[in-house]
């Protein structure tokens, strides 16, 4: 469930980037519009200094796939038990 949770968070937050850089269907251009990607990519998006300035929103943008991918490795490492029959 965490998992799905974590990539449904991340896709509604990713559109709300896109729609919001781009100015996409008549919505207005919102420099805030990659606000919600960046509690979902931490820590990965304070990493992101040494790179070139322009590439700061795309990077932000994609910093929540490695939380995607911690939680998938996590989840395939530990395995949920198999339910015991009552019966």
């Amino acid at each position: 469930m965490a998992l799905w949770g974590v990539i449904l968070a991340y896709l509604a937050a990713l559109a709300i980037f896109l729609l919001g850089q781009f100015g996409l269907f008549g919505i207005d251009r919102d420099p805030l519009a990659g606000a919600f990607l960046i509690p979902l990519g931490l820590p990965w998006n304070r990493m992101i200094d040494p790179f070139p300035e322009p590439l700061w929103p795309w990077l932000a943008a994609l910093a929540p796939l490695l939380n995607i991918l911690l939680v998938a490795l996590l989840r395939r490492a530990f395995p949920r038990p198999a339910r015991r029959d009552p019966g």
